[in-house]
């Protein structure tokens, strides 16, 4: 669905983004009825003119036309005071800046609050989500899709939160851009922990976030994030997830928008793991390497993607997408001690937790990782065995 075309498309003058300021910021008035009424009468000022009766019969309730006389020109002028700052933007809906896949929403937000390049909003985008509290090798697993992925020109999007979000920001930083839709006004970093990494990504990609100057967290706020994660990107990756987790809402609401949907597996001894498995029963693509992603997003990338200096994506052979071993193949320390934990006949876990005194959820995800990156092979009764010539 193309953007509205009764709404002019233009670069706001101060005027008339005050106009769509006030609009945004009127007391108990969402989007979507928003929306309608300026589908109705064409332009954010002829909708702050038109009387009572008027709105009423545009399909206004009253609470709504209460809404719309009851302006708070207070945060107007707080909104347009925080626009003053270094790098930071008001796009409003009829700017040509405003992303088009966030257009096609019924409820799109009045107006975005970026801080960063907003030309970041035109990329290609994956968005990438999942536990804020990850297993080890899910984290390093999100960090190594992300890196190669950017690297390759995808735009990793998040929600700055911790855990498989932070994970998504940092490892596209070290190879390109990423952008973090806060749920937060853009003054209030949250969670304050990652201050720095908002640094970052303002530096280096965007952030952006409907919600105006000096909100704070609120619980509602972040399944209205969601759904803009969704919307700005082509697909959606879920790397590790609960049954009953925000990431999962994120997921749904791709699919709503018809957009793709990734999951990577892991063990079913792992409750992180329940959620992906879900979202493949449902139809999501099972995704065991980074490959996997480019190829069902390929059509939708031309002019856009280039190679990864670090690998080789031509290449089909064992090396070819980050995983448990990072760039390039080579193992991380965890990894390896558990590799050598194995010996040459095959073990259990439990025998593993013995051997390396790592704990049995983080070698079942480790083991998964190493599995599809070919370092090991499951055996019959639950073993695992290395296989020939990549474990010396």
């Amino acid at each position: 669905m193309a953007r509205d075309p009764a709404v002019e498309v233009d670069i706001p003058d101060p005027e008339r983004l005050r106009t769509w300021l006030t609009l945004a910021n009127a007391p108990g008035a969402g989007p979507r009825a928003i929306n309608r009424l300026l589908a109705h009468f064409g332009d954010p000022a002829a909708l702050l003119a038109a009387e009572a009766p008027a709105l009423a019969t545009a399909g206004a309730r009253p609470s709504l036309i209460k809404a719309l006389r009851t302006p708070r020109p207070d945060l107007v002028e707080t909104a347009l005071a925080w626009a003053q700052g270094e790098d930071t933007h008001i796009l409003a809906r009829s700017d040509p800046r405003y992303p088009s896949r966030l257009a096609e929403l019924v409820d799109a937000p009045l107006v975005l609050y970026v801080r960063g390049d907003p030309e970041v909003l035109r990329d290609p985008q994956l968005a990438m989500v999942g536990s804020r509290n990850p297993t080890p090798g899910a984290r390093e697993t999100t960090i190594a899709f992300a890196r190669h992925l950017a690297a390759c020109g995808l735009t990793i999007t998040s929600g700055l939160a911790l855990g498989i979000d932070g994970a998504a920001h940092e490892g596209a930083l070290e190879t390109g851009r990423t952008l973090a839709v806060m749920g937060t006004g853009p003054d209030r970093i949250y969670p304050a922990a990652h201050r720095p990494l908002a640094r970052r990504i303002a530096a280096q990609g965007l952030l952006v976030t409907e919600f105006p100057p000096g909100m704070g967290p609120r619980p509602e706020n972040f399944p209205r994030r969601n759904r803009l994660i969704a919307a700005l990107s082509l697909g959606t990756l879920v790397v590790e997830a609960a049954p009953r987790s925000g990431s999962l809402i994120t997921a749904r609401l791709a699919a709503e928008q018809g957009r793709e949907v990734f999951a990577i597996p892991g063990s079913i001894h792992n409750p992180l793991a329940r959620g992906c498995h879900a979202l493949i029963k449902q139809g999501a693509k099972l995704v065991e390497t980074a490959q996997d992603i480019l190829e069902e997003l390929g059509p939708l990338l031309v002019g856009y993607l280039r190679p990864d200096p670090s690998s080789d994506l031509g290449d089909t052979g064992e090396d070819e997408t980050p995983g448990a071993g990072g760039r390039g193949g080579g193992l991380d320390p965890d990894y390896r001690r558990l590799l050598d934990a194995m010996g040459e006949d095959p073990a259990h876990v439990d025998l593993l937790v013995q051997r390396t005194g790592l704990a049995a959820n983080d070698i079942s995800s480790m083991l998964l990782m190493l599995e599809l990156d070919g370092w090991i092979a499951a055996s019959p009764g639950g073993r695992y065995s290395r296989v020939g010539g990549r474990g010396g």
